[in-house]
């Protein structure tokens, strides 16, 4: 059995509650997880938390899949505090350590042949071409750049249907987005809408695309009447500001 977890966001908890279920359930060697990323910063103990699942993954490889989340990333980790947590509480080259093994990790996992997963969401660059184009383009070792492929999968969100869907912008250097993209809010990637995530899942014979990235109220939210993209968070009541839900799939 294959599960799903996300955003961690340096929550030693909740992480630690994952321990306690393969303790307790010996469910180890029976399933495999794929985290979604965004394994440090906001919270106080990202440190034990990328080095817990660190460890399970050098003990577990088969068992265990690490997903690259957007806060992976040396500029973001400056910001959003593993920085400071790093050099108050150890050295300045066990952060670039980190950073380096970020450059590493994947940023996308096909589950089955029908599950997409990444932690982000999709690329206008993805639609049409084939889904093997992620492993040719994305080159790792590779830090998070402003914008394309590997931007767009760790940045780009759903637009919810109180925003009427998404709507064609200004675009990257002025050109126009393509019919279903309008520019993030976040100032990063690309928002989406609803005939986006279908036409890309029916092109690409997907069941569903599973995403992370957002704070969700249940912990899950599915995207589209058909339900076709599902965000998953499994950080239950995030940063102690939130009164979230968490879940894993």
């Amino acid at each position: 059995m294959d599960k799903n977890y996300s955003d961690d966001g340096g929550e030693f908890q909740g992480t630690g509650n994952l321990s306690d279920d393969h303790q307790e359930q010996e469910e180890v060697k029976e399933n495999r997880y794929l985290l979604m990323g965004d394994y440090v910063d906001r919270g106080q103990n990202s440190t034990e938390v990328v080095c817990l699942l660190i460890a399970w993954k050098i003990k577990h490889p088969q068992h265990l899949f690490m997903l690259r989340g957007n806060h992976e990333s040396q500029a973001i980790t400056r910001m959003y505090g593993f920085y400071d947590e790093v050099r108050r509480r150890y050295t300045l080259p066990l952060w670039r350590s980190f950073c380096s093994m970020f450059n590493y990790m994947p940023v996308s996992a096909l589950v089955d042949e029908r599950i997409l997963c990444m932690h982000g969401g999709l690329s206008p660059e993805l639609a049409q071409k084939d889904l093997s184009c992620i492993n040719t383009r994305i080159q790792r070792p590779l830090d998070v750049p402003d914008f394309g492929l590997m931007c767009d999968l760790l940045w780009s969100d759903p637009a919810p249907e109180s925003e009427g869907g998404a709507r064609r912008g200004p675009g990257r250097g002025g050109a126009k987005n393509p019919p279903g993209w309008t520019d993030n809010d976040r100032g990063v990637s690309f928002k989406f809408n609803a005939k986006v995530v279908e036409d890309f899942c029916e092109r690409h014979e997907l069941d569903l695309i599973c995403r992370a990235h957002q704070v969700v109220e249940d912990g899950y939210q599915f995207f589209t009447e058909k339900r076709k993209l599902v965000t998953v968070f499994s950080a239950p009541n995030y940063c102690g500001q939130f009164d979230n839900d968490a879940a894993i799939l």
